[in-house]
């Protein structure tokens, strides 16, 4: 099976090498996605062996993830999956996310945290996440346990089915509503998600006030 791990990454120079080597050892395929960044991520990224793309201007969460999807469906990716650049993830998770998909069928595989472990979430955070649960219910009717996980799997059949726009963080609430538009069989998979000072400081890829992904998301829909 043909995997490819998309991460777009901004300013991560510090952490994408270690992302890249333990994503190693899950996914022969490894696409970094530097999105204008002006440290050294790109030269770091493909030292550790993956293959990078570059944004020379600042793009946005959202315009690298979909620069890093093509590239793979283009080269043959049967299953794609995201993962970011910062740290917070575990690359343990990959297997399990990569099991719940069904191969040759449109499928999703979406990570949940508070299904499985949040470690050392902030308060405020929490509060913001569940909001964003129960906003992703009232606006596509899916009862997710997490909405706004940027560890997530899809299959080739999935992916090409979903028409985004949102450059930015948007995108996640974005391909939830494109999950439910398209009908998309899905699956929760408890993953880990870990907080520390740097990754929550150091999300640069293109984080924004709630209110302004409700915006884009919103004028987005009246665009389509």
């Amino acid at each position: 099976m043909k995997v490819f791990a998309i991460i777009p990454a901004l300013e991560a120079a510090n952490s994408v090498g270690r992302v890249v080597e333990e994503l190693k050892k899950y996914v022969a395929e490894i696409v970094v996605v530097d999105d204008g960044s002006t440290d050294d991520t790109a030269q770091v990224a493909q030292k550790t062996g993956a293959q990078v793309l570059r944004h020379l201007v600042n793009r946005g969460y959202g315009a690298a993830l979909i620069t890093g999807s093509a590239y793979a469906l283009a080269r043959g990716a049967e299953a794609i999956v995201h993962f970011d650049a910062d740290g917070q993830f575990t690359s343990a998770d990959l297997p399990k996310l990569l099991a719940a998909l069904k191969y040759g069928q449109p499928s999703a595989a979406l990570g949940s945290r508070f299904l499985g472990t949040a470690v050392n979430i902030p308060v405020l955070r929490k509060i913001i996440l569940k909001l964003g649960i129960i906003f992703t219910w009232a606006t596509t009717g899916l009862k997710l346990t997490d909405a706004h996980n940027g560890l997530r799997a899809f299959t080739r059949e999935a992916w090409v089915k979903f028409n985004l726009k949102q450059d930015r963080m948007a995108i996640s609430s974005e391909i939830i509503q494109e999950i439910a538009e398209h009908k998309i069989p899905y699956m929760e998979v408890p993953v880990t998600v870990t907080y520390t000072a740097d990754t929550l400081r150091g999300s640069k890829q293109g984080r924004m006030p709630a209110i302004k992904i409700v915006r884009d998301l919103f004028i987005g829909k009246f665009l389509r």
